[in-house]
């Protein structure tokens, strides 16, 4: 219940950090959509919130690695609509739907699965936005009652 009393608490202020981290997704390997769906599968926890010095908010990615695979569909269907105009996008579209479905099960002939390299840039990514997160509520003044919402 604490969990979700500190992060009520923040709702206005991930709003404005959303906006001010576009750029960084853009500039990242994440697409709009990817980074959202990314997002879904991020949680925000705060380490040591009763001590000043080592209160941090922390993005637990534990789950990212499960929505690789919706990442790669969505990634597929934005170079599919890109091709399209092309005689082989069609084709093109229904392998990398194929290869999608056999590489979430483990058959793929690729890498036999998820892109750890992808999972780690989002990784990183999501700390970033944490980290952001953090230095937005310690310059609004909100970091104290934040950390003391989720210390109880």
């Amino acid at each position: 219940m604490t969990e979700r009393a500190w992060q009520d608490l923040v709702v206005g202020d991930r709003m404005a950090v959303d906006k001010e981290f576009a750029q960084q997704v853009t500039d990242s390997q994440f697409s709009r959509q990817e980074w959202g769906l990314i997002m879904t599968a991020v949680e925000f926890e705060i380490e040591n919130p009763s001590d000043d010095e080592q209160a941090r908010i922390v993005a637990d990615t534990s789950k990212v690695e499960q929505v690789m695979p919706e990442l790669e569909n969505i990634r597929n269907q934005m170079n599919s609509m890109a091709g399209a105009g092309g005689g082989g996008g069609e084709q093109g579209g229904g392998g990398g739907v194929f290869d999608s479905v056999k590489d979430a099960l483990g058959l793929g002939g690729g890498g036999g699965g998820v892109d750890q390299d992808r999972v780690d840039a989002a990784s990183r990514l999501a700390q970033e936005y944490a980290s952001e997160l953090q230095q937005r509520l310690e310059s609004q003044g909100k970091w104290a009652k934040v950390r003391e919402a989720a210390g109880n």
